[in-house]
């Protein structure tokens, strides 16, 4: 809904959007993604600012942690290893040279998406099913629908993004942070966008 006004205002004759509409939607796609997990936090109980991103998962994390974030690391390589060599290279579209210039790109791929899609998917999605679910089944739905939010940048590429997202929600269960998430999030979109 927030992204309309800029996909409106910002597309072409094509039905293409410009620069200013590719960087409006990607801006109120992540401010959704932060909106509405705080709003929902606030609702059940949070009251500062401190409970809220508190109780979407942004706390610190113990040194520990980052044998764990090794370990993602490790079974996500392993695994999207032998998706390329088992099932299919997988592809996405290019979206970054529709943001403009590089600074937007890093802000917008590097930066904005991995905090808002980890408060989302994996602070408020995982968290709030692990309410109700054992942790394998949580992590595993909050991994298909992050997954499957990226379809429309390549289908191939879904599978190695919902192990991605299943693994990150575990790495959030073991540290208690999604601050480790976060920071290989960005290091993956860091990675992706230097590929492209």
């Amino acid at each position: 809904m927030l992204g309309i006004p800029a996909a409106i205002l910002g597309h072409r004759d094509n039905g293409d959007l410009t620069t200013f509409g590719n960087v409006g939607v990607q801006l109120a796609t992540a401010v959704g993604f932060l909106m509405v997990p705080m709003a929902i936090a606030a609702q059940r109980g949070a009251a500062t600012m401190g409970e809220i991103v508190a109780r979407l998962g942004v706390r610190r994390f113990q040194p520990s942690a980052l044998k764990w974030m090794a370990a993602a690391v490790g079974a996500y390589l392993l695994f999207a290893l032998l998706y390329s060599a088992l099932i299919v290279q997988p592809h996405q579209k290019d979206i970054a040279e529709g943001f403009g210039t590089i600074p937007i790109q890093v802000l917008l791929i590097v930066v904005a998406a991995p905090v808002s899609e980890e408060v989302c998917f994996r602070g408020m999605l995982f968290g709030g099913l692990r309410e109700r679910l054992p942790r394998l089944a949580a992590a595993l739905i909050s991994g298909v629908i992050f997954g499957g939010l990226h379809a429309l940048t390549g289908i191939s590429a879904v599978p190695p993004l919902i192990v991605f997202g299943f693994i990150l929600a575990l790495l959030y269960e073991k540290t208690g942070s999604i601050i480790p998430g976060i920071l290989l999030h960005m290091l993956n979109n860091s990675v992706a966008l230097l590929g492209q």
